[in-house]
């Protein structure tokens, strides 16, 4: 229900502030394949892969990189700046979420033998 929720808000947003027209180009097919394909389909069937596999509390954990990783994005394609700041918080983030998920390896307990 959020994507209709989410279609609601951008089609009122649309009708009252667009211009309505679209020029159809090859950099707004690759950024709706992407939008569509990727981004929609293709994270949520990784997400339900994800949650499906594995515990949920380290599922949960993984949307704490997004932001990081968006930004890296934006960096790589768009020339965005990265401060030394944001990079810091990137790295706490990313270590938080290491922390979180890794696996602890519990030693197993024994049972004592019985006396005869």
């Amino acid at each position: 229900w959020q994507y209709v929720g989410g279609s609601v808000v951008t089609i009122l947003g649309s009708l009252a502030f667009d211009t309505r027209t679209i020029t159809v180009n090859g950099e707004l097919i690759f950024a709706m394949a992407w939008l569509v394909l990727v981004l929609s389909l293709g994270a949520i069937f990784l997400l339900m892969v994800m949650i499906r596999d594995g515990e949920m509390s380290k599922v949960a954990s993984l949307f704490y990189l997004v932001p990081a990783v968006t930004a890296v994005i934006a960096w790589a394609l768009f020339g965005e700046a990265l401060t030394l700041l944001q990079i810091a918080g990137m790295a706490i983030a990313t270590l938080g979420v290491g922390l979180a998920t890794a696996r602890q390896d519990r030693a197993q307990p024994t049972r004592a033998r019985a006396s005869r």
